[in-house]
């Protein structure tokens, strides 16, 4: 006989005002469940009507949640999760390692619905950034004038931080208001201005919300790509504006598509990348230990401190590395195996673009052109300079650039792409395979 389905858990949102604000059917599940698993905080909310055994969270979470649900298999299990669970919360957690199926999820206003009621804003026009467990660099990327930003705050400590990096950013004359403990009977809203914040740490449970003023003189960068040369620390090793601008449009990031920069140098490529939406992904490989550091700095002060770093030198640092959507090659074209690696590991429909200034790389680029197709272009930029008491034109080295989508049929040109989540190794003994 087959084993039994595993039993549903249901996955509860909870409020600031605990048990008075849950509904009829969060109630009786909580008062008939055997476990109820929670944070500390939520599994203090509940009354002595609720007599299940309590567990609160193991940290490290994610790791520990398969065995935590296999240790109370079979037994009514709830999970108490801070407002709408599915919204920065436990709920996405428990559908990817326990299953969609699996739950049943009855969510609570969140924070961030309070906190537009509060405010009179409009959810759908607002931008939410959460801070729990994320660097504060992450607001980088959103300060632009007019903007309204809801901060999901990672303690007490948050609103002071925020306020000085706006300040720091050329943002100080922002309104800053904080709401603490929406939705309690201790619930309360503090205000001020970023390069003037008067107030001491307060509630923990608290909400920021943002309204983006610049100061005068500040010039916030474009999501466009195709940041200016000086928005990036470097030592030469960048790939210059408008080179930077048309490989961006080659490689075409879309949301959540997922990036391999090889031969990271300053990494702009792949910052321009997560910058062009908030679900984009890449993964900069950069041999040089120095400008790997160059290349997280980079990524933090222009806005997406997420941005995956692996130190060595490809072919080799690509084994094992998640299966990219795109993938650039700016340094380490002649280097033995570097293209066929990058090509073995791209999906169907994914694209590759690789620039070169160097005669051998460029060989080699028109030979992988005329055995797999797509573009080969070469890109010449001039910029007016002074010449005497004229002006005339100064050109850059001209940069040649291949770019291809691998084909989507099975046993295209190149061989079979790799399975999502597979290394480059197991892609490239795949090849030929059928899917």
């Amino acid at each position: 006989m087959s084993p039994p389905p595993p039993s549903p858990v249901t996955v509860i949102g909870i409020g600031a005002d605990g048990w008075e604000g849950l509904g009829p059917a969060a109630r009786e599940a909580l008062r008939t469940a055997e476990v109820v698993i929670g944070g500390r905080r939520q599994l203090g909310l509940l009354p002595p009507e609720c007599p299940g055994h309590l567990v609160p969270w193991p940290s490290p979470l994610r790791p520990a949640v398969p065995g935590l649900f296999a240790a109370h298999a079979g037994r009514r299990i709830s999970v108490l999760a801070s407002g709408d669970p599915m919204f920065f919360g436990i709920g996405r957690t428990l559908a990817e390692l326990l299953g969609a199926a699996r739950l049943r999820v009855l969510p609570h206003p969140s924070s961030v619905s309070l906190a537009c009621a509060r405010l009179g804003w409009a959810l759908e026009e607002t931008e939410v950034i959460s801070l729990v467990g994320r660097p504060l660099a992450a607001l980088n990327r959103e300060l632009y004038a007019g903007r309204r930003l809801l901060v999901l705050s990672a303690g007490a400590d948050t609103p002071a931080e925020v306020a000085g990096l706006l300040g720091e950013r050329g943002f100080g004359p922002s309104r800053l208001r904080v709401l603490e403990q929406l939705g309690s009977e201790r619930e309360r809203c503090v205000e001020g201005t970023a390069e003037e914040w008067p107030h001491p740490p307060g509630d923990p449970l608290n909400v920021i919300a943002v309204d983006c003023a610049p100061a005068d003189g500040a010039r916030p960068l474009s999501l466009a790509p195709g940041l200016p040369d000086a928005a990036y620390e470097h030592d030469g090793q960048l790939t210059k504006r408008h080179v930077r601008a048309a490989t961006l449009a080659a490689l075409a990031p879309a949301p959540s598509a997922s990036l391999w920069d090889v031969g990271g140098g300053s990494g702009s490529i792949a910052v321009e990348w997560m910058r062009a939406h908030r679900t984009c992904r890449a993964i900069s490989v950069e041999r040089d230990p120095v400008r790997a550091e160059r290349i997280a700095r980079n990524a933090a002060a222009l806005g997406v401190p997420g941005l995956t770093i692996v130190t060595g030198a490809a072919p080799d640092a690509l084994a094992g590395l998640p299966t990219p959507d795109a993938v650039f090659i700016g340094g380490g074209l002649t280097a033995p195996g570097v293209l066929d690696a990058c090509w073995a590991a791209l999906p169907p429909g994914g694209r590759i673009v690789a620039n070169t200034v160097t005669l051998e790389s460029e060989a080699l680029l028109a030979d992988w052109y005329r055995r797999h197709g797509g573009d080969l272009v070469r890109l010449a930029v001039s910029h007016a300079t002074p010449v005497g008491g004229f002006t005339g034109w100064r050109q850059a080295m001209p940069v040649t650039q291949w770019s291809a989508a691998k084909p989507l049929a099975s046993r295209g040109a190149g061989g079979d792409a790799a399975d999502p989540g597979r290394s480059v190794e197991a892609a490239q003994a795949a090849q030929g395979e059928p899917r």
